[in-house]
């Protein structure tokens, strides 16, 4: 891919773009060629599971696919990646960075019990978020016995673009609240990751106004907040069939050829006599020519949001419209397309 010495990335979009779809896209694209990536969950609907047809992820790293360039269907190494998926679940993950930070072991576990967790993760401003950010950065920094990092790269499936930069920057705030201790020092590494170059946030976008305004709000703050941006995927893209001009000539003084040729093309019936076949297409005929210039002004209009996109000046994927649903194998297309165009 072109986001060389990346780690972690973070993709978010407006919801309904598909940002749960093209993380573990991107999670595949990065996993091949023999590497090991880690694909994170952090709001808890499961969706990694649904998209790879397994059971509910619990709070632990498992191995869910394997993934080869054949398998993308581009050239390369037969050796085969390792993807890894995580769903954090905000209090275990609460009991960790206790464990962890104030080794408290079983009373953790006691904590638990009387509710502080609970309370502590949904009443306390941004400690859910905290460990959120914390556990992915954690990962991309993880080290095993050999000194070697353990995964390649990390990908997380963020919250929608509207929060993702407050619940990035959480850790600024809680450094400035928390001057020393343990978690001044927590928050510190994490920011230190977050905005580091080894970080990439992306977010995921459709060809339609809202979308493509949030999006370029969306990278406006995180620049403002010292955040590094990534790349601009766009989602659920169709090809053109017809442009402006051809419509405006099927209405004009073209009409007659359109009628022809739908005539020719056997939808008038097969009636010897030719009025009667031109009869027969006449009342298609109208119908068909406006959904025409329907689709020529969504061309248009995808026209003007991609124009929008390109003055963000950032490296740009265009996936397709799957027409049969994202299935495992929907999500291996895309991972090809993503690494496809990342090595063009």
């Amino acid at each position: 891919m072109d986001w060389e010495g990346v780690r972690l990335h973070v993709v978010s979009g407006k919801g309904g773009t598909g940002k749960t779809t093209l993380a573990a896209a991107l999670a595949l694209a990065l996993a091949a060629e023999g590497r090991r990536t880690l694909l994170i969950e952090v709001e808890g609907r499961q969706g990694i599971a649904e998209l790879f047809g397994i059971a509910a992820l619990p709070y632990e790293e498992r191995r869910v696919a394997g993934v080869t360039s054949s398998q993308l269907g581009l050239p390369g190494p037969k050796t085969a990646g390792d993807l890894y998926a995580l769903a954090i679940d905000t209090e275990q993950a609460l009991l960790e960075y206790l464990d962890m930070f104030y080794k408290l072991g079983r009373a953790g576990k006691a904590l638990q019990k009387v509710g502080f967790v609970d309370f502590a993760t949904t009443v306390a401003p941004g400690v859910r978020d905290v460990l959120l950010t914390g556990k992915a950065c954690e990962a991309a920094r993880r080290k095993g016995p050999d000194g070697r990092r353990v995964y390649d790269a990390v990908v997380m499936d963020a919250p929608p673009t509207g929060r993702l930069t407050r619940f990035l920057n959480v850790n600024s705030e809680v450094a400035g609240l928390a001057r020393f201790g343990p978690i001044h020092s927590q928050a510190q590494a994490v920011m230190g990751v977050l905005k580091s170059p080894e970080t990439a946030v992306h977010l995921v976008t459709l060809l339609e106004e809202m979308p493509v305004q949030e999006t370029v709000d969306g990278f406006a703050e995180l620049r403002e907040a010292g955040l590094p941006v990534g790349g601009v995927l766009v989602n659920m893209v169709r090809p053109p069939v017809l442009d402006a001009a051809a419509v405006d000539a099927a209405h004009g003084d073209h009409r007659e050829e359109v009628a022809q040729a739908l005539v020719e093309a056997g939808l008038g019936g097969r009636s010897r006599s030719a009025a009667t076949r031109r009869s027969a297409v006449e009342p298609l005929l109208d119908p068909l020519l406006d959904q025409a210039r329907e689709h020529a002004e969504r061309v248009a209009l995808e026209q003007q949001q991609r124009a929008e996109l390109a003055a963000l000046d950032l490296p740009g994927y265009e996936l397709p419209l799957l027409s049969g649903g994202v299935d495992l194998g929907g999500l291996y297309e895309l991972a090809g397309e993503l690494k496809r165009q990342g090595a063009a």
